[in-house]
């Protein structure tokens, strides 16, 4: 049977969204599987299950990772990843390996595998998700990162600054060049969002930050450091003989196909220059509102306020809690083109289609303010204003609200009511404040459990009481706890979801705003109208199964009603 075929039968792939594919085919001359997995109508594992009917070959969900260390000696990281493919089992001395892939056609890699190896090869098939998972387990310890840059082995990089393609395809250059290039590939496949790069006395310390926590990686010997830095500082087309005053770069490449933007920042320290890259995959799809972790009542009243003409709409929480994602979300959702939106931003972290995007430059007076201005100007519907940080700012974006446009933008508070007071003490009139809010939503982000590992248990009483639940309301649901498994590197966690509180502004709290009411009364007034706070919000996702009460806990500690 062919590809297509077997995907109708097995995974509910209707014939006409085949037909569909089977004509865009035609066009991209592409493989069936790529296409249809492109178009979202299956998944990867669905198509490596059919090839593996297909050629009638053995389907792994699961293998063991305890590979020789011999079966992989010859092979790069970089080839195993572009190819999908890792030796998983040869112990007889010259039998055949066994190979497990996720694409039985390509031949050339699989005839390369055989002639490095010098035995005879067995396939079997995987998710190409599985495999990669096993790559980065089986090459991930830190004597293999950091392989070839013992003090000999450096060089002088200084004319080495060209331009990678792909840094798939960069698996012979220098080991300083390979080991910055081996850091990105690593830190994009486990989805780290920072890569720091922190000297010491005695070493250089490499770590990631994966959903929200910072995890050590590897630690090169002191003799790399200058090394590692100028090839840093060269990619983001900095100053490599400045070393004692700050700067910022970016990096633009290509990792395994997708585009990466990473933002870097070098600070002078007590024993080198700390260096921290912000990574931005620009071909990330989007979320929407559905996925961002709003619940079905939550997403009903945003979905109203997101669709009014005027007000404006505040989004609230520390740095890092998801607050542009969810303004870039919501602007997607009412995107459309008989609409015009304009973002002022710092910096624009994400280019959306059909919207303009102007980025503050303080160094030429282009502040939020003064873009703000110039915006009004512009006849748009919807503004985005990145961050409310002065009066000015506060006030041109309120009187834009007034004036019949839609304004987002963001600012940094605790929670929702909290806001109110903020605006007032930044100088803002509380009457301007209540004609214009329509809604203030504070977040926070909370570690998914990792869903292939994680353990039930009853929670004690104790626990439901530091939730805010009632023990005599508790319905006997069970609660979920980190366990740590490949999948989610040992830590019981994998991925990400928000906790919202959302507050709409209504007749009786715009009362109690032109009256200068205290946050905490307001915050009373709110949940007795439904609103749910942070904190109740996290114990809900706790009975779902989605979060643990630590790190609910974790992220909701000033969360004292």
């Amino acid at each position: 049977m062919l590809l297509g075929e077997i995907l109708v039968q097995r995974s509910g792939l209707s014939p006409d969204k085949l037909e569909e594919a089977l004509a865009l085919q035609k066009e991209k001359q592409e493989r069936i599987g790529k296409i249809l997995v492109s178009m979202k109508e299956v998944t990867e594992e669905d198509v490596a299950q059919a090839l593996a009917e297909q050629f009638d070959l053995p389907y792994y969900h699961e293998f063991d990772l305890d590979i020789p260390s011999e079966l992989v000696s010859g092979l790069p990281i970089n080839f195993c990843k572009s190819h999908l493919l890792l030796p998983i089992d040869g112990k007889q001395d010259m039998g055949p390996v066994k190979i497990v892939c996720a694409d039985p056609l390509d031949l050339a890699a699989l005839d390369e595998v055989r002639l490095n190896l010098a035995r005879t090869v067995e396939l079997v098939i995987s998710s190409p998700a599985r495999i990669l998972s096993a790559i980065n387990h089986v090459y991930s310890n830190a004597e293999q990162i950091t392989d070839g840059l013992e003090e000999g082995d450096l060089e002088d990089i200084n004319d080495q600054g060209e331009v990678i393609e792909d840094l798939l395809d960069a698996s012979d250059e220098a080991p300083i060049i390979r080991f910055v290039n081996n850091i990105l590939f690593r830190s994009v496949k486990e989805r780290a969002s920072d890569i720091h790069f922190e000297p010491f006395e005695k070493n250089l310390l490499v770590r990631f930050r994966i959903d929200g926590v910072l995890y050590e990686v590897a630690r090169p010997p002191k003799a790399a450091q200058a090394s590692i830095t100028s090839r840093i500082k060269i990619m983001a087309g900095m100053n490599i003989a400045e070393k004692r005053l700050p700067q910022d770069g970016r990096i633009r490449i290509k990792i395994a196909g997708k585009d990466i933007d990473i933002r870097v920042s070098t600070v002078p320290i007590a024993h080198g220059e700390s260096i921290v890259m912000r990574l931005l995959d620009k071909s990330a799809v989007l979320l929407d509102l559905e996925s961002l972790g709003f619940s079905k009542d939550q997403l009903e009243i945003t979905d109203k306020l997101i669709h009014r003409s005027h007000g404006i709409i505040l989004v609230t929480g520390p740095t890092g809690s998801g607050k542009t994602t969810t303004l870039y979300a919501a602007l997607s959702r009412i995107n459309k083109p008989e609409i015009k939106i304009i973002t002022v931003e710092d910096p624009v972290e994400y280019q959306l289609p059909g919207i303009g995007q102007i980025q503050v430059n303080s160094k030429i007076g282009l502040t939020f303010a003064n873009g703000l201005r110039s915006i009004v100007r512009q006849d748009p519907d919807v503004i985005l204003v990145g961050e409310i940080r002065d009066l000015e700012t506060a006030e041109i974006a309120i009187q834009a609200s007034l004036t019949g446009h839609l304004v987002f933008s963001t600012v940094h508070t605790n929670d929702a009511p909290s806001t109110v007071t903020r605006l007032i003490d930044m100088g803002v009139e509380p009457f301007l404040v209540a004609s214009s809010a329509i809604a203030i939503q504070a977040q926070r982000l909370v570690r998914r459990v990792c869903k292939y590992c994680k353990e039930p248990y009853v929670p004690e009483t104790s626990e439901l009481t530091e939730l805010g639940i009632d023990p005599g309301n508790y319905d006997g649901r069970k609660f979920y706890r980190k366990k740590g498994c490949d999948r989610c590197m040992g830590t019981g966690y994998l991925g990400r979801t928000s906790i919202v509180e959302l507050m709409p502004i209504d007749d009786e709290i715009r009362t109690m705003i032109l009256k200068n009411t205290m946050s905490t009364e307001i915050k009373k007034t709110a949940k007795r109208r439904g609103m749910r706070t942070l904190r109740e919000d996290g114990a809900n996702k706790v009975f779902q199964g989605i979060t643990t009460t630590e790190e609910v806990l974790r992220v909701t500690q000033e969360d004292s009603l």
